[in-house]
């Protein structure tokens, strides 16, 4: 179904040590437009500070889509289509089926996304954030080389990107919220926030509204948000100045849509694909796009830099 378009359990020490071997086998070229290519990303040192490190780029390209680490075929064709080309970030917007245990990301997580391991910024899903000691922080901690924080932020292409966990505390008292009214103190919009459970939503789990808080903080100081859990694609038109763009239809089966969503500025509840952004200081274009190929929906947004930020971070 589509709307019409708008204009535009602990791991073993076995386990664990395939990780770095697997990473980055298969990653995709990546071209920074004055025909050199690389299959490593342009990045700053990481810091104590810094779990995913912020690449300086002038321009650059961020797949995002979750609910696909099953291990099917399903959601290996998602990520052959990531893989295909230049990923400079990939977002991982959560759930490792069935349990994210340490198993499940050996089994299901590793053989779908290991190869973009060290360019990935992940989230963690319902799925996995009751085991998330055993299973998203071993694994990641393995990948990055330090544990996960619950929630952080880095920098790409002149955007501010902030990882918020929907599954941890977020009410508007809470440690998280405190922690990302700071992000946002400068005046600028040129800021995305990725997580799990979409705040708006037509699919089966319709708009979550404890995650208020979060969207209450952003709105007027960013500009994108994307989330995952529901296993289908949305755009909505802008809320509070914020554009949503769901992209959960990583492969694991998908949710029926309400076609009767006013708010949709797009919906796809039939075909599993990811979402493309690239990134500019200033503007982002983004696209839906399928496991085969096709675009399904595409757009671009403008945004405020950051006065005192870099801008081509």
């Amino acid at each position: 179904m589509r709307t019409p378009l708008l204009p535009a359990s602990r791991a073993t020490v076995a386990a664990l040590a395939l990780v770095g071997a697997v990473a980055l086998a298969g990653v995709g070229c990546s071209d920074d437009g004055d025909g050199r290519s690389s299959t490593e990303p342009s990045v700053a040192p990481t810091t104590a500070t810094s779990f995913v490190p912020s690449a300086r780029r002038s321009r650059a390209v961020v797949w995002a889509v979750g609910d696909g680490a099953d291990g099917s075929d399903d959601a290996r064709r998602v990520a052959r289509r990531i893989a295909s080309g230049r990923v400079d970030r990939f977002l991982y917007l959560g759930d490792v089926y069935e349990d994210g245990t340490a198993e499940d990301y050996a089994d299901h997580y590793r053989p779908v996304y290991g190869r973009l391991d060290k360019i990935t910024a992940p989230t963690p899903g319902n799925h996995e954030w009751p085991r998330h000691v055993d299973g998203y922080d071993a694994y990641w901690a393995t990948v990055h080389g330090n544990e996960p924080p619950p929630w952080y932020s880095f920098r790409v292409a002149g955007w501010k990107l902030l990882s918020l966990n929907s599954e941890d505390a977020h009410e508007s008292d809470s440690a998280q919220v405190n922690w990302l009214r700071a992000q946002l103190r400068e005046p600028g919009t040129c800021r995305l926030a990725f997580w799990h459970r979409p705040r708006y939503s037509a699919g089966r789990y319709g708009d979550q509204a404890d995650v208020q808080p979060l969207w209450a903080a952003l709105g007027g100081n960013a500009t994108l948000v994307v989330n995952g859990h529901e296993h289908n694609m949305q755009r909505y038109i802008p809320i509070d100045g914020v554009t949503e763009l769901v992209a959960g239809a990583g492969g694991h089966g998908h949710y029926e849509l309400d076609r009767h969503e006013p708010r949709h500025a797009f919906a796809n509840d039939t075909d599993y694909g990811a979402l493309r952004l690239e990134l500019r200081p200033g503007s982002a274009s983004f696209a839906f796009i399928t496991a085969d190929g096709r675009v399904l929906d595409s757009g671009r947004v403008a945004c405020r830099p950051e006065p005192n930020g870099p801008g081509g971070d």
